[in-house]
């Protein structure tokens, strides 16, 4: 579903909202850097469902009996997600070039593009990791995660800012996903970058620095009362 989601919603805006969008056909150009966050958004939120089943089901009472960091479970299923997600972002690539993006970016602009996501899955991934952690159970954790997938619905992803009511305009322009999709697709299309790359590895620094911390005092905290 992580991969077959974002797909789906791409091929759903590029062949049946594109057109009015952008009649000129263009418009797969401009979501796919969106769908792009989209799909590291859905194959991050399976952590917190993981985590929180595992502080459930007693495996951590059976990991703290033996020679393992305790950190060593969150880390875990973070890096297994970051890794499964830059499979998927892959796949999406591959996908949307199949039905017409063109990027422009050369070899430097791909691995500053691929850097910038993989920052983002990560610091995306330790917060639902710590959003499993804080859940009671795996059903409270899929909520709770449910609620930052729309996120990059409230940004540039998908239109660009001009196009909402100025009351939205002001949160969309100060919501931290947009200078990461504007940084992605400055990169992919060769539009000009300004402020938006500082932002969004600042933004993204902030989750991580965030997230980690408060997932670390979360596993002890619930470790020790097991």
């Amino acid at each position: 579903m992580a991969i077959m989601l974002p797909v789906m919603l791409m091929l759903m805006f590029t062949w049946v909202f594109g057109g009015a969008i952008d009649p000129s056909g263009a418009y797969v150009d401009y979501v796919v850097p969106g769908i792009i966050l989209t799909c590291a958004g859905f194959g991050a939120s399976s952590t917190a469902v993981y985590v929180a089943n595992d502080m459930r089901t007693g495996i951590i009472d059976r990991f703290r009996t033996m020679p393992v960091r305790a950190g060593a479970v969150l880390t875990g299923h973070v890096v297994a997600s970051v890794l499964r997600n830059l499979v998927a972002t892959g796949i999406v690539v591959a996908v949307g070039i199949a039905v017409g993006f063109r990027p422009a970016a050369g070899l430097i602009d791909w691995i500053a593009t691929a850097a910038l996501i993989a920052l983002y899955i990560l610091a995306i991934t330790y917060l639902f990791a710590a959003i499993g952690l804080a859940a009671g159970s795996p059903e409270a954790a899929n909520g709770y995660g449910f609620i930052l997938l729309f996120l990059p619905y409230l940004s540039s992803a998908f239109v660009p800012v001009s196009s909402m009511p100025d009351w939205l305009q002001a949160i969309a322009d100060n919501l931290p996903i947009t200078p990461i999709v504007e940084t992605i697709r400055g990169l992919l299309m060769g539009s000009p970058l300004e402020a938006e790359p500082w932002w969004a590895i600042g933004w993204c620094a902030v989750f991580l620095v965030i997230a980690a911390v408060w997932g670390a005092w979360l596993f002890r905290r619930k470790a020790a009362r097991r």
